[in-house]
């Protein structure tokens, strides 16, 4: 059955516009699967973005291609009341893997890495200052405390970087080995695309 977003998906899927679905403290497989859902309906994932404070927009357009019209008509007639809460087609595993690897890095590489710094550092700073000038008995102590503060959370960022650098390359792999090629957006991040597929804005006829 579906649920509360999936069926406010569906429900802006049948004006054939492009859709930005906003969903609020959702996981990434939540959204995975409402990617995965709106595929076989006729649309195809086009981009995903954090809000702030927990929330996400989900970026879908109509996707023209002979093959997935065929099959979103198919399984309109297969799933009548989808839009409705009823049932769904069955999840494959394989296209969520690759949708997952495409919407972690989207999301990974919405800010350039030297805005990435800015927004990590300022709070740091600051929170590492009114830190230590609570705890410290004068400013001296204070600013030696937020030191220290700082240090150690700044290398627990630094030992988090280099993990997300792995499931990075990881995810870039299982994209290339599916037949998705590299991109630059209009913003000048790097984006993955299907096979012959294009970026909205880059000779796509589907480009909202």
């Amino acid at each position: 059955m579906a649920g509360k977003h999936q069926r406010k998906m569906l429900r802006l899927m049948g004006s054939g516009e492009p859709v930005r679905l906003a969903v609020t403290m959702a996981t990434m497989k939540k959204l995975t699967r409402l990617a995965f859902i709106a595929q076989q309906f006729g649309y195809a994932y086009e981009n995903l973005q954090q809000t702030g404070q927990g929330g996400s927009v989900l970026s879908l357009v109509p996707d023209p291609d002979p093959q997935a019209r065929a099959l979103a008509g198919e399984n309109r007639e297969r799933y009548p009341h989808a839009a409705e809460g009823g049932p769904l087609p069955p999840l494959v595993p394989e296209s969520l893997e690759i949708l997952k690897a495409r919407m972690v890095l989207d999301l990974r590489r919405q800010h350039s890495a030297k805005a990435r710094m800015v927004l990590i550092l300022v709070p740091l700073t600051l929170g590492s200052l009114t830190l230590g000038l609570e705890f410290g008995e004068d400013v001296a102590s204070g600013l030696t405390i937020a030191g220290v503060f700082w240090a150690a959370t700044a290398a627990l960022l630094c030992a988090m970087f280099a993990a997300s650098r792995r499931y990075n390359a990881r995810y870039t792999a299982r994209l290339q080995a599916a037949g998705f090629t590299p991109v630059t957006d209009h913003n000048g991040r790097s984006r993955y695309v299907p096979p012959g597929g294009r970026l909205p804005g880059h000779g796509n006829p589907f480009a909202g």
